[in-house]
């Protein structure tokens, strides 16, 4: 015991000093625990011996990543994204496997080599791109969206992988048979659990959370974890099968939160470990002599798969700049690379040469992608003429309407919170214009009357579109924070003299809004809304006595002016979950089914839908629905109703269907 203890030391100290440093640097930590696996491993100065307990030590690391790619899966969340995951992340795996596994077997490797290098290449890193977007603020931009919707197809596609990389290494020819009968065990295995293991789990984890022990809690869940994962290995699969399983099955528990709040430090350590035991695999000998390739190959595959992407992206009606960033964000290799690569060493799949380079490449392509990720807009604009129209047209349309305006309210966002305080605007008469990046939620709202414009708030051009030099009020109603930060930042640079109110979901941040020029922050507890709404109200001068008029008269209509609002994809998790009232603009044209028809014909009650309102082309106020108004091209229906009965609403009016 006492004999280990400076190597614990050594380890430790080495991974506190380089993981700081590469903190400090913005690199990835990964990373440092790589380096710190290269310096003391036994390719280099040799503290840390490649021994069998190492080993086991990255087993763990494995078994927990699987852990907790399993406990981020939602079944709701997959079904919302189904489209992205399916369609465009199912398109990049097989076209990127497949063109990495021709390319490998016609340069004369092994066919089974060939499969480990092009599983390895198709995985891109969760933690680098879910990091680096969130600090940017661009989960819910469409790049973001394609990069998260591919990313999580990745992470289903690498089960199959480890199913099938034991079968590759196992003495008998016969690998398809030994692949399909682990495929029906994993098959029958998910089947079962998610047949009778939730309703299971939940009951026990009840019994657990009741005796208030915190120690208890974790040490139950390493239990679960470790059971699942030694019973797939008995059944001849991999220990990350069965972490993954029981991550999954606990997302779909109530407890799904707790758990990963409590195991969060004790699974970053393994994962430290996992990735120190990778670092000791490396051997710079070999890398040095074979340093050309490297190079060659990371580069080579970083623009293929960028490539790949793109073109994918535009296949799937998305312009090609949206197909740029996308695939400039997702050019790297992953954490599951080395996995894939640890599990093909083992199972003597991959030669020893042929893994020292292409795990130096998937190494280099990781270190580059936070510098890739970061200029990936400068890059697309430069690419992409069209984009740089696109862009530049998405400010003229703002434009457009924002020069027209005077003493007018800017919403940064157009969230339910943004919609709500939009319609209070439009019974005071005040001039609005919102800007929100939901494409989706954009056409929606504008087919529907209203004056939302697609543009990032935080750019200083969108807003000078948008009339902020003559704007009385900004109001920022984002639920992040760091996407409020950015848009105060830039208003406190020019614009200082505005007042800005900003929506929060809670106080904890309310002095760094204050700090950053924030006229009043309205934390969003209880009637958060309601709130944000009178405080911009009273800013912008009207009386107070209409104000608390107009809310005691909310209060009385029991919430019924605001029912329903215009979703976006961002909702459509929620949506999945528990269905909501939400409004959906349909427009009327010559070749609608109910095109000439009167309102009265339309059977609105048969689909469970309430017709709010309607707009016409050149009216400026919302025509309130009457029987006998009969319906001529342009006309806007404004509906309200859940989301598959507003569908089947709208299939019926453009095609009587």
């Amino acid at each position: 015991m006492f004999d280990s203890l400076p190597l614990v030391l050594i380890l430790l100290v080495s991974s506190v000093l380089l993981v700081g440093l590469f903190r400090y640097l913005k690199l990835p930590a990964m990373i440092a625990y790589f380096v710190v696996g290269l310096i003391l491993g036994p390719h280099l100065i040799g503290v840390l011996p490649d021994s069998e307990s190492s080993r086991h030590f990255a087993e763990f690391g494995i078994v927990f990543l699987m852990f907790s790619i399993g406990l981020e899966f939602s079944l709701p969340k997959l079904y919302s994204m189904r489209n992205i995951l399916f369609g465009l992340g199912g398109a990049q795996v097989f076209i990127t496997l497949f063109a990495s596994i021709s390319l490998a077997w016609w340069l004369g490797l092994h066919l089974t080599s060939a499969f480990v290098i092009g599983s390895a290449f198709t995985m891109s890193s969760t933690a680098i791109v879910s990091k680096i977007l969130m600090e940017r603020v661009d989960l819910n931009s469409r790049h973001g969206r394609l990069a998260i919707g591919i990313l999580l197809f990745q992470d289903i596609a690498v089960i199959p992988i480890l199913i099938l990389i034991p079968a590759l290494g196992a003495s008998t020819s016969d690998i398809g048979t030994i692949f399909l009968m682990s495929l029906l065990k994993a098959i029958f295995l998910f089947s079962i659990l998610f047949k009778f293991g939730r309703p299971l789990m939940n009951s026990w984890f009840a019994v657990v959370a009741n005796q208030r022990s915190r120690e208890l809690f974790i040490m139950n869940v390493l239990m679960i974890t470790l059971l699942f994962s030694f019973a797939t290995k008995m059944a001849g699969l991999s220990y990350g099968i069965g972490a993954f399983m029981a991550g999954m099955l606990i997302s779909e528990t109530r407890y799904r939160y707790q758990v990963e709040s409590d195991i969060a430090a004790f699974r970053d350590i393994l994962l430290g470990l996992f990735f120190i035991s990778i670092g000791m695999l490396l051997n710079l000998h070999q890398i040095a002599s074979n340093i050309g390739y490297v190079i060659l190959i990371t580069l080579g595959f970083i623009m293929f798969k960028a490539f790949v992407i793109t073109l994918l992206t535009r296949l799937f009606n998305y312009e090609i700049g949206v197909g740029i960033r996308t695939g400039l964000i997702l050019a790297q290799a992953g954490e599951f690379s080395f996995v894939i690569l640890a599990l093909a060493r083992e199972e003597h799949v991959i030669g020893t040469h042929a893994f020292q380079i292409i795990l130096a490449a998937s190494l280099f392509s990781m270190i580059l992608a936070p510098f890739i990720i970061q200029y990936n807009g400068r890059i697309a604009r430069y690419l992409s003429k069209s984009y740089n129209r696109n862009s530049a047209d998405t400010v003229q349309a703002i434009q457009s309407i924002g020069r027209s305006l005077k003493d007018h309210v800017i919403l940064c966002g157009y969230g339910r919170s943004g919609q709500y305080l939009g319609r209070f605007l439009k019974e005071e008469n005040i001039p609005f214009i919102a800007i929100d990046i939901d494409p989706s939620r954009v056409n929606d709202a504008s087919a529907g009357g209203e004056h939302v414009m697609y543009g990032d708030a935080s750019r200083r051009v969108v807003l000078e579109a948008a009339g902020i030099k003559t704007a009385k009020a900004l109001v920022i109603s984002y639920a992040d924070f760091r996407a409020s930060m950015k848009v105060l930042h830039v208003i406190q640079d020019t614009y200082k003299n505005i007042p800005v109110i900003v929506r929060t979901l809670d106080d904890t941040h309310m002095d760094d809004i204050r700090n950053a020029g924030a006229s009043e922050v309205v934390p969003e507890i209880l009637e958060g809304s309601l709130m944000l709404a009178s405080q911009a109200l009273v800013v912008l001068g009207v009386p107070l006595n209409r104000v608390v008029k107009r809310i005691r008269s909310f209060r009385e209509e029991r919430y019924k002016m605001f029912r329903g609002y215009f979703g976006g994809m961002s909702d459509a998790e929620a949506e999945v979950t528990e269905p909501q009232l939400r409004l959906h603009a349909i427009e009327i044209n010559e070749k609608s089914h109910v095109y000439s028809w009167k309102l009265m014909q339309i059977p609105f009650t048969m689909f469970n839908v309430e017709l709010k309102y309607l707009r016409r082309p050149n009216m400026l106020e919302d025509i309130e629905p009457r029987d006998d108004i009969v319906l001529s091209s342009g006309d806007v229906l404004v509906v309200l109703g859940i989301a598959d009965k507003l569908n089947a609403l709208e299939k019926y009016i453009l095609t009587g269907k």
